[in-house]
């Protein structure tokens, strides 16, 4: 067994930052076995361990493979004890109390995913899916009904050739009634907030999309992708200084901007567009296709007011607090009396 205060320092490192990287793209069943003979020697460990690899009653409904990418990192946080605690308390799979050499490796593999430490931070959340356990770097969240917004996801073979328009009308066509749909966007603002300024940081939304936004048979919104959910102090150390001809080059992931200083030709490290304002833009058509005729004038202004938020406005936080609650009162208000609320 090794000490939490040894384990402490080892996951701090030197200068009390804690980095991640995702790994080379694996298939998940092809190194299955080889996960399996590292735990039955004792290398690696984890709650999930024993249905991969005695009782053999794991399932992959879904694998997510991961590609090479850049380093994350959450910075120097006032509270990063606080955060150990919470990782090592994750890492002590079997609750005895301690860490054990396998429990600790398979922790720090763990710890170059970028989904998994968000996932860790925000477990307490609605929105973040359960984490059901891990064995190695490989670990298992609670399976999510339906795997896209609209109830309809297309096979990745297909979504190249199905231009995004027409796939907008079909996702219609399959979406939950509106008052199921409105729960679904309350989800999504209320993970907004989550990921605003909270206890370890702000973290940017850089893939909003709905193939990475589910929801379970209640309604509730999950989130089924969160690799590109990065902390603000990464992503301007990733985008800062890029050299760029124009704005089109300082994107990161699908809509992470910031702007082209023609004066230098590098990036500058201010993301244009707040993580509401991306979401209101996903849930615009989302929400007014089927609205309510009494409420669609108002529910229609209030995601185009969301949808013009700046970074740079002055008074910023104000205004994202205002309309994020004026929205979501708005739609509690006209579901609160259904069986959907």
């Amino acid at each position: 067994m090794i000490p939490r205060a040894e384990v402490t320092r080892w996951i701090c490192g030197q200068r009390n930052v804690i980095r991640l990287r995702e790994p080379d793209r694996w298939d998940v069943l092809g190194k299955s076995k080889r996960k399996c003979d590292k735990y039955k020697t004792g290398v690696i460990d984890g709650p999930a361990c024993n249905s991969l690899c005695v009782t053999e009653t794991l399932y992959f409904g879904k694998c997510l493979s991961t590609k090479p990418s850049n380093q994350a990192k959450l910075g120097d946080q006032g509270n990063l004890s606080e955060l150990v605690n919470l990782i090592l308390t994750v890492a002590d799979g079997d609750k005895d109390g301690q860490v054990s050499l396998g429990e600790a490796k398979s922790a720090w593999a763990l710890l170059q995913l970028n989904e998994f430490l968000l996932m860790v931070i925000l477990q307490d959340k609605e929105h973040t899916p359960k984490l059901m356990g891990f064995c190695g770097d490989l670990y298992v969240t609670e399976s999510v009904d339906y795997a896209s917004l609209y109830g309809l996801s297309l096979p990745w073979a297909m979504e190249r050739f199905v231009p995004s328009g027409l796939s907008s009308s079909m996702g219609q066509l399959f979406a939950p009634a509106w008052p199921r749909k409105a729960k679904i966007a309350i989800g999504l603002l209320e993970f907004v907030e989550d990921v605003f300024h909270g206890p370890y940081g702000n973290f940017l939304m850089c893939d909003t999309s709905a193939r990475t936004l589910g929801y379970n048979s209640r309604y509730d919104l999950k989130m089924l992708d969160m690799r590109k959910i990065v902390p603000e102090t990464n992503l301007k150390e990733l985008i800062k200084d890029r050299h760029c001809e124009s704005d089109l080059d300082c994107v990161y992931g699908t809509d992470c901007r910031t702007s082209c200083d023609q004066s230098t030709m590098k990036c500058t490290s201010e993301v244009i567009q707040p993580n509401l304002a991306k979401a209101c833009q996903l849930l615009k058509d989302y929400l007014l296709h089927g609205a309510p005729s009494e409420i669609r004038e108002e529910l229609e202004k209030q995601l185009y007011s969301c949808i013009a938020l700046k970074v740079t406005a002055h008074q910023m936080e104000m205004e994202h607090s205002l309309i994020l609650n004026n929205l979501k009162t708005l739609l509690w208000k006209k579901i609160s009396y259904t069986n959907d609320s």
